[in-house]
């Protein structure tokens, strides 16, 4: 039988918003069972949990109700950890040794378990109680100060160190859980959000590489084209067929054209725009140089690449996108919608953990799941 790749990893997922539900997401995609503790909400606020966006983060995922402001929820919690083999969380700091599940309990009720705790400046350093979401992260590690218009700071536009966050927390996990099946050892993972995207940045372009954002002759439609190399400069001569101004010397060396940029982009501009956009495009890939549409979202829905890769599916909300990565063994599912809330309390509550039915309406009773 094709399982999926991560089908027998069980994962108690306390994460919110966006950062941790990515991960988890990709974790639950590739066939993790993974359980979501949700709060108990009131009947007026139920809907959340069926607009876009929650159920964008949270497919293929198992949800319970739980009350961690009692007693018995924190013990709940405690069982569940009991049969896990992952926590991740992505409160401020102390937030979960707060509820006694901090790493050192966790240890010691499963002493192989694995934590991942995301926050936005770590869990070891002097400004650990800051709270923040993306475009706080993206001020403090320098990436809004990088994207400027008109002198003022904007940043991306969208939540990228979240998704960044999501990336790394779950690459980290697959390694440590390899660690574990090594060595029998489990571990905390502590991701910080503005350690990440530091590392990522940079403030130029790599020496003699020019990338450009060039005008087409469509209203609205615009280029990325990068020439990197002699040989993509030589592609971009060819496909161009070899215009006299691409010859002088201020285009000669990646260097001159570096230094040159603004002009070289005028000169591809006034090329680019005696042909249709995809016109264009088509010449430019033909001769091997890196360039491509700059599409919005009503573009993307109607890629016909994407459509060919069956990127986007339908069910749930009106489409989804489907998971990027193709695996000839074990490959990514979407087999649920996102749960709402207290969906698999019967599974988890009564098969998972044993308890009886009377337990059970207890709990219900005391306003604890």
């Amino acid at each position: 039988m094709n399982q999926p790749i991560l089908h027998n990893i069980r994962i108690l997922d306390f994460t919110w918003v966006l950062a941790g539900p990515y991960a988890t997401r990709l974790l639950g995609d590739f066939g993790a069972e993974v359980i979501k503790v949700q709060p108990l909400l009131s009947i007026e606020n139920d809907d959340a949990f069926e607009r876009g966006y929650y159920d964008t983060w949270n497919r293929n995922k198992l949800g319970i109700t739980l009350n961690l402001d009692k007693p018995e929820g924190i013990k709940l919690a405690k069982k569940l950890v009991s049969v896990c083999d992952v926590v991740i969380e992505n409160f401020t700091p102390r937030v979960m040794a707060n509820w006694g599940l901090g790493y050192a309990n966790l240890k010691e009720i499963k002493p192989d378990i694995i934590m991942v705790s995301m926050s936005a400046m770590g869990q070891k350093s002097a400004k650990n109680y800051y709270t923040g979401f993306a475009p706080t992260v993206h001020a403090l590690s320098g990436l809004t100060g990088l994207m400027a218009v008109d002198g003022k700071p904007v940043g991306p536009g969208f939540s990228f160190a979240d998704h960044i966050a999501g990336l790394y927390s779950s690459m980290s996990l697959l390694a440590a859980l390899e660690h574990r099946r090594q060595t029998g050892e489990g571990q905390h993972i502590d991701l910080s959000e503005t350690d990440l995207v530091a590392g990522l940045l940079k403030d130029q372009e790599p020496p003699g590489e020019v990338n450009l954002i060039v005008p087409c002759n469509s209203e609205n439609r615009w280029m990325a084209v990068t020439v990197d190399s002699e040989d993509t400069w030589q592609g971009l001569k060819r496909a161009m067929e070899n215009p006299a101004w691409a010859n002088k010397a201020e285009y000669i060396t990646p260097e001159a054209r570096s230094a040159n940029k603004n002009k070289l982009n005028d000169n591809i501009r006034g090329w680019i725009q005696k042909y249709k956009p995809e016109e264009a495009l088509s010449l430019l890939q033909k001769n091997n140089v890196p360039a491509g549409m700059v599409q919005d979202a009503a573009e993307i829905a109607r890629d016909p690449q994407l459509k060919a890769r069956e990127f986007f599916k339908s069910g749930g909300t009106p489409f989804f996108d489907a998971p990027p990565i193709r695996m000839s063994y074990g490959g990514a599912e979407h087999n649920r919608a996102a749960p709402p809330p207290g969906r698999d309390n019967d599974y988890i509550y009564s098969t998972l953990l044993g308890l009886s039915k009377k337990e059970i309406g207890s709990l219900k009773k005391k306003g604890v799941i």
